[in-house]
C-alpha cells in the first residue's frame, strides 16, 4: 500500500469505521481512540497490505481491537468492589432511534459486531466471517438470533408504549 493509497483510505473509511465502533461501544471518546489504533495498525503494515483490500483489512483490524479493548476492560471490571448494577425505572424514549439503540445494546458483543456489519455496513455473510474470523455459517447462525432477540424486544409491552 502506497502513501496516497492510505491516505484515501483514511479519508473514505474512517467515519465508517466509527460509525462501527461507536455502534458497538457506546463511547464516543473511545470509538475515536480505536479508530487511531487502527489506522496505526494499517500505517505500520501498510507495505504488507493490498491496497484494494485496505477497507476489509481495516474494518477486521477495528474490530479485533474492539474485542481485545472489551475483553482488557472486562478483567478490570471483575475487580471493581464498588461496581452496582441500577436499571433505572423510567425509560421515556423520545424517538425510534433511542429504543433500537437500546435493542441493539440487549445483544452480546459478537451478536452486535455482526449485526452491525451485515446490516449498517453492507458486508456479506462472506467478508464479515473474513474479519470476525467466524465461518460463514456461524456468520449466519449469530445474526439470525440476534434478529430474534431484536424482534422480541422491539414488540415486546414494555417497549411500546
Amino acid at each position: 500500500m502506497t502513501v496516497s493509497e492510505y491516505n484515501n483510505c483514511v479519508d473514505s473509511y474512517s467515519y465508517a469505521v466509527y460509525r462501527f465502533l461507536l455502534k458497538n461501544t457506546r463511547d464516543e471518546d473511545l470509538a475515536k481512540d480505536l479508530v487511531q489504533d487502527s489506522f496505526l495498525k494499517l500505517w505500520v503494515k501498510r507495505k504488507d497490505v493490498d491496497g484494494k483490500k485496505s477497507k476489509s483489512y481495516l474494518f477486521s483490524t477495528a474490530y479485533h481491537t474492539m474485542i481485545d479493548n472489551i475483553r482488557k476492560n472486562e478483567r478490570k471490571d471483575d475487580f471493581d468492589p464498588y461496581k452496582h448494577d441500577v436499571e433505572t425505572e423510567s425509560r421515556g424514549f423520545s424517538d425510534l432511534k433511542e429504543i433500537l439503540d437500546e435493542a441493539v445494546q440487549k445483544l452480546t458483543p459478537i451478536q452486535r459486531s455482526v449485526v452491525m456489519l451485515r446490516d449498517y455496513e453492507g458486508y456479506s455473510y462472506k467478508e464479515i466471517g473474513d474479519i470476525t474470523e467466524l465461518s460463514e455459517a456461524q456468520v449466519k447462525v449469530y445474526i439470525y438470533r440476534a434478529r430474534l432477540i431484536l424482534k422480541k424486544y422491539l414488540v415486546s409491552p414494555e417497549t411500546v408504549y
